[in-house]
């Protein structure tokens, strides 16, 4: 099962900005701006690495989703890895 991880907290430097978040990310050296749900992902997956349906559910819980879409999840977290911010897992 692939799980997923953020990148380690001390190479990301975190700022909330109005509607949108900063993201610097010491190891590229790139400060993303970013929008939700990247800050809530991270957020979630921040104490342990998680599958992407326990990341849903867990994002479920925390801000009442109605219409929770797994694909749209995956696609970001994609692109979060991508990025460097987050990691994948994958089991042997």
């Amino acid at each position: 099962m692939t799980r997923f991880k953020t990148a380690a907290p001390e190479t990301l430097r975190i700022v909330p900005l109005d509607a949108l978040t900063l993201i610097y990310h010491r190891a590229s050296g790139i400060t993303h701006i970013v929008d939700s749900p990247v800050p809530e992902i991270l957020a979630a997956l921040a104490p342990e690495p998680l599958a992407a349906s326990d990341l849903m559910a867990r994002l479920s819980e925390r801000f009442d989703l109605v219409d929770a879409d797994p694909l749209a999840l995956a696609a970001r977290l994609d692109e979060l890895v991508a990025t460097g911010l987050v990691e994948r897992l994958c089991a042997i």
